[in-house]
């Protein structure tokens, strides 16, 4: 016998702190708890809608006077790489890929370490320690893999020094980017963009239609490269739709257009059903 339970997950709201995108600005994020037998179909359900992963949390940002931070994806099956992209994609072919389970290492945590020490130095993440990355890469209750790009030895045996690493998540209708970091010191690979369209690769060969980035915030320079990539949508307004013009989007709000939480939370389209035993 079977029976059909909903899927009720508890929201919740973060105190304000500072915006890390938007100087002079408040962030505040409205989130869940990720876990259960049903992770994955939440999961899916949320990250159409503008969620993103951090562990066992789903989040969204939820400010009280600003909605700048939308979340935005790439249209597999529409995108063409632009002529600096296709270079980037040329100046990286020596480079090998390699996907499994998400697993820290020791060569991961020193590549990451180095990333942040140049890239961002004054950020979140700026002190955390092996224990504190283990956990980021370690801790999800979904289907995630860490995939690693690393030089091509001369001796196809032994493996390469590591260039760049990406967390990735495998949702129902694509990958979604976690996170990634890359050698700082190789700023002439775009070792950035290039994993980003080695995604878009990987999702192709899978049949998935997008690639998740996670947030784009106009107006602000952190985020601005992600606006380059042809075929992208934002989530606005409650739907997504191709970003046109960037430079039309405004990061202004007035305070009395954002709605109240109870208001956003509702709106939260949630699976239906839940297949249980009995």
């Amino acid at each position: 016998m079977r029976h059909t339970l909903p899927i009720a997950p508890q929201f919740y709201v973060t105190a304000p702190q500072p915006c890390p995108y938007l100087a002079g600005r408040m962030e505040r994020k409205l989130f869940t708890a990720l876990q259960g037998d049903y992770a994955e179909t939440l999961n899916d359900a949320l990250s159409k809608q503008g969620f993103r992963r951090s562990q066992n949390v789903l989040y969204r940002p939820s400010c009280a006077e600003c909605t700048a931070c939308m979340s935005a994806r790439i249209r597999v099956a529409d995108f063409t790489p632009s002529r600096s992209q296709k270079r980037t994609i040329r100046r990286n072919f020596d480079l090998n890929r390699r996907a499994s389970s998400p697993w820290a290492t020791e060569e991961q945590f020193a590549l990451f370490r180095r990333y942040l020490d140049s890239r961002h130095a004054d950020g979140g993440m700026a002190d955390m320690d092996i224990f504190e990355f283990a956990a980021m890469i370690e801790e999800t209750p979904i289907r995630s893999r860490i995939i690693e790009y690393e030089h091509r030895p001369d001796d196809a045996l032994v493996r390469g020094e590591l260039a760049a690493v990406c967390l990735t998540d495998v949702l129902d209708d694509g990958l979604s980017l976690v996170y990634s970091f890359y050698e700082p010191d190789q700023s002439k690979r775009s070792l950035g963009t290039y994993v980003i369209l080695d995604h878009v690769e990987i999702a192709r060969e899978a049949g998935l239609p997008y690639v998740y980035l996670g947030y784009w915030v106009p107006g602000s320079p952190k985020m601005g490269y992600k606006a380059g990539f042809d075929a992208l949508e934002i989530y606005k307004n409650g739907a997504w739709q191709g970003i046109g013009d960037p430079d039309s989007h405004t990061t202004e709000t007035h305070p009395l257009s954002v709605d109240p939480i109870a208001e956003q939370v509702a709106r939260i389209s949630l699976p239906d059903t839940l297949p249980t035993k009995g």
